[in-house]
């Protein structure tokens, strides 16, 4: 069931909420979350599409906040909400409300949005596209519990990461940071194998992919050991290179599907480790709403760390970068308990 409002209030949009859901004759409310969507136009459909996927998981509220930009000065005076209410198969598991803001209304989104979340639930907001610097100052973002992003959306995606470092907040997250969850439990499991001193690492992925970086510092944060960043032609991440006491420890993804794992001493295997859709990053970070104190960690570890530590060196094709600890740090646990203590794995939050 679809509904249009044209010009209308947050009121008329809740009473036909109401109506809507005794139509179709569900008039409870089930659902264990609000999710306010804050995207363009243009990207509107791919960021509502990935939300109704997840919430087969977890089934909530959706709010897409649409921005439009008016196109004359006498326009930008005129503010006007519109709103589309969709509920049943045209909401999937949830509830569906799009929001387009027009003129001086666009600048007081979150005036709009308070009277429309679910009482008594937890409030995550997702900007696709066009995060703010400082999503907890967010006059939307202050309303949530959980707020995402994404940096490989960002035109400097490396120079944003230094960004969200600085204004990091409790319940700040990255889908850059979510993409590379697999890599760390597979590289924390590696480790469990072997009762070896990791001596140095090397990341290897394409260029201008912050997840690569998130990794980077996330290794070298919790191994505290010489990091090295090399360029491929990926997709995404492509190899993680581990040099032990032991042996290598390597995890080779070539195609972005099927890893190959080899450790020194055992048969090499093959993994899965395929690239993730967004609809499955949402729905893991949808999982935990409270703080991620390991990304807060590996974030704060910085990328101009990494890069002051590299002293300027270029390693590999181009514009490879080489990243490194700091100069003289070792590692003063096995890796072995690095990663027991460390590890990576998220647990779902209780709804």
């Amino acid at each position: 069931m679809k509904t249009d409002l044209t010009d209308t209030t947050a009121s008329k949009i809740n009473k036909a909420l109401v109506l809507g859901r005794r139509a179709i004759g569900t008039p409870a409310v089930g659902m264990v979350l609000t999710l306010v969507i804050v995207t363009d136009e243009e990207n509107a459909y791919d960021a509502l599409k990935a939300a109704s996927d997840a919430a087969h998981e977890h089934p909530s509220r959706t709010l897409v906040v649409i921005k439009r930009v008016s196109r004359s000065p006498r326009d930008r005076t005129r503010s006007r909400l519109d709103a589309e209410v969709r509920l049943g198969a045209d909401a999937g598991t949830g509830e569906t409300i799009v929001l387009r803001l027009y003129g001086d209304v666009v600048d007081h989104a979150q005036s709009v949005v308070l009277p429309l979340l679910l009482p008594d639930a937890p409030v995550v907001v997702w900007w696709p596209v066009n995060a703010p610097l400082d999503p907890a100052k967010d006059p939307l973002g202050a309303l949530a519990q959980r707020r995402v992003t994404d940096t490989y959306a960002c035109e400097e995606p490396i120079r944003e990461l230094a960004a969200r470092s600085d204004a990091y907040a409790p319940g700040d997250t990255d889908l850059s940071w979510t993409r590379i969850t697999p890599w760390r439990s597979m590289l924390a499991a590696a480790l469990d194998q072997v009762d070896c001193e990791v001596q140095s690492v090397e990341v290897e992925g394409e260029e201008f992919n912050p997840s690569c970086e998130l990794l980077a510092m996330w290794l070298a944060d919790r191994l505290a050991v010489p990091v090295k960043r090399t360029v491929s032609n990926g997709p995404g991440l492509t190899a993680v290179r581990m040099d032990t006491d032991c042996g290598p420890v390597v995890l080779d993804r070539a195609d972005g599907s099927l890893a190959n794992l080899s450790i020194q001493g055992q048969p090499a295997r093959a993994v899965a480790l395929k690239r993730r859709e967004t609809a499955e990053l949402i729905a893991e970070e949808l999982r935990r709403l409270d703080p991620d104190d390991t990304y807060a960690s590996a974030l704060r570890y910085g990328v101009d760390r990494l890069n002051e530590s590299a002293k300027g060196d270029r390693v590999g094709e181009g514009d490879a970068l080489a990243v490194a600890a700091p100069v003289g740090t070792v590692a003063k646990a096995s890796a072995k308990d690095a990663a027991q203590e460390k590890t990576p794995v998220r647990k779902a939050a209780a709804k």
